[in-house]
């Protein structure tokens, strides 16, 4: 075959990988993307207020948990140690409580190295609550 003939594949086959949608398992380019958590449970979902320690830990279950996955809490991101890809856990002080409420827990993993290739990566899980009476 031509060496033209050569080139001009390789030209087709890298023009088809660039347009490929963002569909990560298609794409190979997407190697470095990071899944969506999925957050499923904590523990614990209920606390008392006046009982409430200096500090505990909360756990998170769920899937798709990744080295870089974080506990958001009421908002603020926490320092979070990944057990598994299907828990992390996360210290709340008391001081993050400042009364009864709902307060609020997602999990969020920051977008990989995948620069403008049409791939998803990363996001923010759904929420559950954390119940202080």
């Amino acid at each position: 075959m031509p060496s033209s003939c050569r080139v001009a594949r390789l030209s087709a086959w890298l023009t088809v990988l660039l347009l490929l949608p963002g569909c990560n398992s298609l794409n190979p380019l997407c190697g470095s993307a990071r899944p969506v958590p999925i957050l499923n449970s904590i523990s614990p979902t209920t606390l008392v207020f006046s009982q409430l320690p200096p500090s505990f830990v909360i756990i998170a279950n769920g899937s798709h948990f990744v080295s870089s996955s974080v506990v958001v809490f009421n908002g603020a991101t926490l320092a979070t140690v990944v057990t598994s890809n299907a828990q992390l856990t996360a210290t709340i002080t008391s001081s993050m409580i400042p009364a009864p409420g709902r307060f609020n827990v997602m999990v969020k993993t920051p977008a990989g190295n995948t620069a403008d290739l049409g791939c998803s990566s990363g996001g923010t899980s759904k929420g559950q609550l954390l119940t202080v009476n």
